[in-house]
This record gives structure tokens, C-alpha cells and sequence, in this order.
């Protein structure tokens, strides 16, 4: 198998007023998911990139998706780099889109996207090395496959995560993949997730899967075969220009590697969720120190000084990589 591993994430600047005016067309008529903070840029980007030349320099490819606009300081000749807007992958009936879901559950059409691709959203952050082979092995996406119980709660995504686990439960049994991988599902690697693995086990369907905030590793085959299997919900998902309780997210690509047995199961990456705001002090301590490989930045308040808080977060990311990246102008 192709050993190229390039990485693809999603970016929107939610203060351009041409992109603004197109969202105010459309988001009268439609019910979902408009809340600021899905959209506001912190301006924290090119630390992004900053992370992922110094700590991953073996990937192949940036995929950087953007509705259009780009930031003013990026070098859009670095080779490495791939602007791909909307309109370039998603097909024409389903644009203009404000949704992540259908940016997600369309990756396969990008083109020249490597079979072994990883995804992140854009406030992931790379704090240390990592090689290829934290992410893939043996042509296998690298993951923990740990079984939990599904539970609803008030707000987030608990009605889109069970739209996935629909969808799994429909195209695979659940007994025979056990079966079939059981050295996947029951190994020491998972450590605690064993036991949450064992105590489901009687279970006759998935029950759910833990899902960690982080860079995941994907194969684009996979993308392509529940396209295959299910258009019409993903069909029905490209369709919602705003986030919909309706919808599946990019987690089926994950329940649908597992349920085949495509991939390799391994132990959690260190990666750790923040929420800006109320976990400030901790974030500091985490990117000063290095304290984990990759950290998630979470924009899930609206209430905090933005303007405060973007420059708390920049000055802290200044601290370990102030220089440059080619990437940046």
C-alpha cells in the first residue's frame, strides 16, 4: 500500500462580509446549528501550521479547505500546500454550505488525497514529534476501538452520534466483527477501555464508542464505501446547509473502520481538550511545557473577552514556535 499520509482540515473566516452576506441568505429558511463561535476566527492559524512543519514533517500534503477566502499571511505556493475550496469538491447541488458535516462526509471527492489521510479541525494544535506510524501501521489507520454506552444529552451532537451508530448497527453485526477481530477489540493496549469492552460484549449491537477530540487517521476507501452503501443519508446530510440533529458527522468513518476491522488498534495518542475561558491557566501550562503532543482549543462560550482571550492564546503559542513556517509569507 501507498505509505503517503497527507492531512486535511477545514478553515472559515467568519468575519468576511462577502461570505456573511451569503450566510444571512440562506440561514432565515433553514434551522441548525448558527451560533457564532461555529464560525469566528482567532487568528491563531498559522500556528497551526507552524506545528505541523516542525512536528510532522513527513506529511505529503496540506489539504486546507476554505469556502474561499484565504488568510493574508499564507504562501499559496508552498508546495506542500493545497487550497481546495467548496466548490471544488462538494458537488454544486449542495452548495453553498455553513454545516462541517457535509464538508466532512465529502473529503473522498478532494482531489489528489492520499489513500491514508489524517483530519483535524482547525483549533487542533501540534505541540511535539510525532512520526507516521502514530497514525497509521500496516496500511491501518491507528485507533482505540472502546466501546461505551451512548448517552443523550441537552445540546451537542448526541442525536448525530447515534445517526452513526444507526448506520453501523444496519451494515455490520456486531457479533461476527468481534468475532472475525477479536484481537482488536480485546487487547491490553486499550488498557481501562478493555474492561468497557468486555462488560459490552454480550451487547448485540454497538453500543457507542468513545470519541476523543483529536487529529484522527482515515482512509479515503472507507469514505467512499459508506458513500456506496448509504447515499441516502449522506446525501440527506449534504443537503443541511446548517447543522442538523438529522445529520451523521466524520465519527461514521471511524465506526465503519472499526466495524470492518480497518485499522490498527493502538493506545490513545496524548492529546488533551481545552475550553477557552474556563480552563486558561491549564492551557498555558500545556503549551509552555509541552505536555501533551496535541491539544484541542475548544470555542464553546460565547460569553468570554474574545479579543483578551485571542491574545492569551497567541502569546502562549509564540512562546515554543515563534518562527515562521513556509507556510507563512
Amino acid at each position: 500500500m501507498d505509505n503517503k499520509i497527507d492531512l486535511v482540515f477545514p478553515w472559515v473566516d467568519g468575519a468576511d462580509p462577502a461570505w456573511l452576506e451569503e450566510k444571512k441568505k440562506y440561514a432565515p429558511e433553514y434551522v441548525g446549528d448558527k451560533r457564532d463561535n461555529r464560525y469566528r476566527d482567532w487568528d491563531n492559524l498559522q500556528y497551526v501550521f507552524r506545528g505541523i512543519e516542525k512536528y510532522l514533517p513527513w506529511i505529503r500534503k496540506v489539504h486546507f479547505i476554505t469556502w474561499g477566502h484565504v488568510p493574508s499571511w499564507l504562501n499559496e505556493n508552498n508546495e506542500k500546500l493545497h487550497i481546495v475550496k467548496h466548490e471544488e469538491y462538494i458537488p454544486k447541488e449542495y452548495l453553498p454550505v455553513f454545516n462541517a458535516n457535509p464538508i466532512e462526509m465529502n473529503l473522498h471527492r478532494i482531489s489528489d488525497l492520499s489513500e491514508q489521510f489524517i483530519y483535524m479541525n482547525d483549533d487542533m494544535f501540534f505541540l511535539d514529534f510525532l512520526d507516521p506510524e502514530d497514525f497509521f501501521r500496516e496500511g491501518f489507520p491507528c485507533d482505540a476501538a472502546v466501546e461505551v454506552v451512548h448517552q443523550f444529552r441537552k445540546g451537542g451532537i448526541d442525536h448525530i452520534v447515534a445517526n452513526d451508530l444507526e448506520i453501523i448497527n444496519a451494515n455490520f453485526n456486531k457479533k461476527e466483527t468481534l468475532k472475525k477481530y477479536r484481537r482488536k477489540f480485546y487487547t491490553v493496549k486499550y488498557k481501562k477501555g478493555l474492561l468497557n469492552n468486555l462488560y459490552l460484549m454480550p451487547f448485540g449491537y454497538f453500543t457507542g464508542f468513545e470519541n476523543p477530540h483529536m487529529p484522527t487517521p482515515f482512509l479515503k476507501s472507507i469514505l467512499a464505501e459508506i458513500w456506496e452503501k448509504e447515499p441516502e443519508k449522506l446525501i440527506e446530510t449534504s443537503k443541511n446547509k446548517f447543522r442538523s440533529p438529522l445529520d451523521v458527522n466524520q465519527w461514521l468513518i471511524r465506526y465503519w473502520q472499526f466495524a470492518s476491522g480497518k485499522f490498527y488498534p493502538s493506545k490513545r495518542l496524548q492529546c488533551k481538550f481545552f475550553s477557552i475561558g474556563r480552563d486558561d491557566k491549564q492551557i498555558a501550562d500545556a503549551i509552555y511545557n509541552q505536555l501533551y503532543k496535541m491539544i484541542c482549543l475548544s470555542d464553546d462560550d460565547l460569553k468570554v473577552d474574545f479579543v483578551q482571550e485571542k491574545k492569551f492564546i497567541k502569546d502562549c503559542f509564540a512562546k515554543i514556535l515563534p518562527e515562521k513556517s513556509s507556510f507563512e509569507l
